[in-house]
């Protein structure tokens, strides 16, 4: 049962890629975020300091170096010939799209997001903000902070509060029993050793 948490979230986010770039080729074509991410993103995103700073600093990159980068692919390529048949306009615009749909995405994000204040955490109970010690029947212990869907990296130990462990662990204390059903079926019972704040 060692490392079957960090085995589980390796699979889960080959997963998610897979499922990034099925999506983001249907936004190249379409040239806009799909309708039910757009629906998603409506709702408040908890976010930390250092994680809102980051999205603007994309959002910056994106909106002042990278339109013009593509504006230019996209001005060279015209003047190749007929567009018909010019695959490099074809990728310029594909790529266009991409990033229009990842700026739109960003503007929603920050015009949804409530900053997360450590002063709000409560160090004894499971909560965005969080960092958790747990332990499986085996006595294998795992640890992980808890944050908002836009700041996880389950490889590095932060999950969302949105994944299987992270919204099963919420709400609990240090001595309570969790029950957590994976993605895969997969049913485990974990004991909560430790809660207090995380450094994010």
């Amino acid at each position: 049962m060692a490392n079957r948490l960090t085995l589980h979230y390796k699979t889960y986010i080959i997963m998610g890629i897979v499922s990034l770039c099925i999506k983001r080729e249907m936004v190249a074509q379409a040239g806009r975020i799909p309708e039910g991410d757009l629906r998603a993103l409506n709702k408040e995103i908890v976010m930390t300091k250092s994680g809102y700073a980051a999205v603007e600093a994309e959002l910056e990159q994106l909106k002042t170096v990278k339109r013009k980068e593509v504006a230019e692919k996209i001005k060279v390529a015209r003047g190749y010939g007929d567009l018909s048949e010019n695959s490099e306009y074809d990728e310029a615009k594909n790529e266009q799209g991409m990033l229009e749909s990842r700026i739109a995405e960003l503007e929603k994000m920050l015009k949804h997001a409530r900053v997360l204040d450590s002063t709000e955490i409560d160090s004894s109970v499971v909560s965005v903000g969080s960092h958790v010690k747990i332990q499986d029947e085996d006595g294998d212990t795992d640890e992980y902070d808890i944050t908002g869907s836009t700041e996880a990296d389950p490889l590095n130990g932060r999950i969302s509060d949105e994944s299987p462990v992270g919204a099963a662990l919420l709400g609990h204390s240090a001595g309570d029993k969790v029950e957590i059903t994976l993605p895969t079926g997969a049913v485990v019972m974990y004991e909560v050793l430790e809660v207090g704040r995380a450094d994010i």
